[in-house]
């Protein structure tokens, strides 16, 4: 740290008690100065012949005969004034970074220019500062912290602006003239770097100042950063440090995705100019610290254009997060424990930007302008899209065991990724499996657009034997998975396609048109979506466990074990059909003659036709008679 002493003369200040300082001499003091309590016992002389303010004051006061003169609005008060009262009688003084501009300031009040008197005390400050002070790095920092007890006086004299140019001017010097130094054992490090020089053999890093910045308050953090940024010349992955490290320093529990209990205003400032000060440069800040940005900024309630600002710089790295740091809670008040609608939003503007169209203005033959959208190719990489889809699928699994998140939430965001081809479905099987555990009251309509998100062609075959024994799974999805993973068996054996009945493969290749606007009878696609008794899945189990019994004896016996529970499955559904349809057809009936009159005959018709167009519904849907037989016994 530097200094500089001014004056010649020995200190000859006392104190006589009850806050009386006074100099001795063998002159008696003829003027007396209070300042916040303290009393100045001093000489006219000294003082009146440097400062003017002392000059005006003692001259309406001569009106009064009086001696007595109050300056309590000093700036720094008793102990700055007895600095430039020193100075007035050539006693030596010691100004440094921590009391220079307190005794600034002071000077200013009591008006100690040049015109007063040549060579005064601000002359010297001044000199001091822009020689000295100015050119050390930690010095500048320094002055610049001790500014803020004498605002706005401190900015009017321009301390403030001239401490932040240094200091910016000083993180922009190239980093081979920094004057580098270390905490480590200077022995040590020489060991480590065979004897050389410690200090040349370690190269300085481009973020050497970030650290010593963090000592600034916010405001003044802000004006550094913004001046640094406006010489262009230091980097936005250095900012982007130096931001990031400011959060950690400044934010209790940050680090942590966390706020602890503190001045909530204060964080939310330090929170809201950070996210302002964000360098636009492409990857400049990781995406961790913007969704720990995006965290706090929920927790301290700040504006929606805030977390716009995030929502958007987080979706152009999305494929940087994980899943951790996508758990967002949600706000006070909330029932769900996540905020779903917040990580929908960053996904969208993910998806947005390979969706990005550009405009283009051209003239037509008549010379007027046009409006042209032309489409640009995706800028997403394959990779990112199924980073992020995997990303997404984790997500779905942690949040589908909230009880009160609604299905239509789960769906939503699912199917904003499901243009991202996968090789795998497994990860959003568990999603699925794990929502439909947790929320068993979901009605058929929502488990049918959950599980069309899942392709069963893509599902493992850990993951299918899991499937087809998943009692809280649709019929249809189950048969799905049975069916793909026996095509998947004929295939890598050699052999062909398992022979299904006639119609059956069909309706199971139709995965794609899953809720189409297909001509199906709605007692089937209502069976279809119905969900397997205790004893049809007991005997489904039955037929897996002989798969895997099978498996060892040969791939063909398995095949032709697979399609007999296929098969068996198809009996379940039909036999679930048809005595649907009966009933129904029944009821009818019954309901018919309850009413009585005259149009029973053609009533009775009508329901004969019925029952005639179920079994020719069954006899064309089933593979042969003996199967036909059995169902419609049932």
């Amino acid at each position: 740290m530097k200094f500089m002493k001014i004056g010649s003369k020995p200190d000859s200040f006392k104190t006589d008690g009850n806050n009386v300082r006074y100099v001795e001499n063998e002159l008696a003091s003829d003027i007396s100065v209070n300042v916040e309590g303290s009393r100045f016992c001093l000489h006219k002389f000294p003082l009146l012949s440097k400062c003017a303010c002392l000059q005006k004051l003692l001259s309406s006061m001569d009106k009064n005969n009086t001696d007595d003169i109050d300056i309590s609005g000093i700036p720094g008060g008793p102990t700055a004034f007895e600095t430039c009262a020193k100075f007035c009688y050539g006693m030596t003084v010691t100004l440094s970074a921590y009391n220079v501009v307190a005794t600034r300031c002071a000077a200013e009040y009591l008006g100690m220019h040049e015109t007063v008197e040549k060579g005064n005390l601000i002359y010297k400050i001044d000199v001091f500062l822009s020689s000295s002070l100015f050119r050390s790095w930690k010095d500048s920092i320094i002055v610049l912290q001790t500014t803020k007890p004498f605002l706005p006086l401190s900015e009017d004299l321009k301390l403030v602006s001239l401490c932040i140019d240094a200091i910016a001017t000083k993180a922009c010097v190239d980093v081979s003239h920094v004057e580098w130094s270390y905490t480590y054992n200077k022995k040590k490090l020489a060991e480590e770097n065979n004897g050389a020089d410690p200090i040349k053999a370690r190269d300085v890093p481009h973020d050497w100042w970030v650290e010593d910045l963090c000592e600034l308050e916010i405001d003044y953090y802000k004006r550094v950063i913004m001046n640094i940024k406006t010489k262009c010349i230091i980097g936005g992955e250095v900012i982007g440090e130096a931001l990031k490290a400011y959060g950690y320093r400044r934010l209790s529990g940050f680090n942590k995705g966390v706020m602890e209990q503190g001045d909530l205003l204060k964080h939310k400032t330090v929170i809201e100019t950070l996210v302002w000060l964000l360098p636009t440069e492409k990857n400049s800040v990781s995406c961790g610290f913007l969704l720990k940005l995006l965290k706090a900024v929920t927790m301290v309630n700040s504006g929606e254009v805030v977390k716009e600002q995030l929502v958007r710089r987080i979706g152009q790295q999305l494929e940087e997060a994980s899943m951790a740091e996508l758990l967002i809670k949600s706000h006070q008040g909330s029932k769900i424990l996540y905020d779903v609608d917040l990580v929908q939003k960053i996904v969208m503007e993910f998806v947005r930007r390979d969706q990005d169209s550009e405009i283009e203005i051209i003239d037509d033959d008549d010379g007027f302008e046009v409006q042209e959208v032309r489409k640009l190719p995706g800028i997403l990489s394959e990779a990112s899209k199924l980073m992020v889809a995997k990303l997404i699928d984790s997500y779905l699994t942690e949040i589908a065991k909230d009880p009160n998140l609604a299905a239509s939430k789960f769906i939503d965001l699912a199917e904003i990724v499901t243009s991202i081809s996968r090789p795998a479905h497994d990860a959003l099987y568990r999603a699925i499996d794990m929502f439909l555990k947790e929320h068993p009251g979901i009605t058929k309509g929502e488990k049918k657009r959950m599980c069309k998100l899942m392709d069963c062609r893509k599902l493992s075959v850990e993951a299918c034997m899991h499937a087809v024994q998943n009692d809280r799974l649709p019929l249809r999805v189950v048969v799905q998975v049975l069916f793909f993973e026996q095509v998947r068996a004929a295939a890598s054996s050699g052999s062909s396609t398992p022979d299904l009945p006639r119609g059956m493969g069909r309706e199971l290749r139709s995965y794609g048109t899953y809720g189409s606007s297909r001509s199906v009878p709605t007692v089937m696609e209502d069976e279809w979506e119905a969900v397997a008794t205790e004893e049809e899945m007991r005997a489904l189990k039955s037929e897996i466990a002989a798969l895997k019994l099978q498996e060892e004896s040969g791939r063909k016996s398995m095949d032709r074990a697979g399609v007999t529970a296929i098969s068996k499955m198809r009996s379940l559904i039909m036999s679930k059909k048809i005595f649907g349809k009966k009933s129904q057809v029944q009821s009818k009936e019954r309901g018919e003659k309850n009413n009585g009159g005259g149009g029973g005959g053609s009533d009775s018709s009508e329901s004969l036709g019925s029952m005639n167009a179920v079994e020719e519904t069954a006899k064309t849907a089933t593979p042969s008679r003996n199967l036909t037989r059995r169902v419609s016994v049932s």
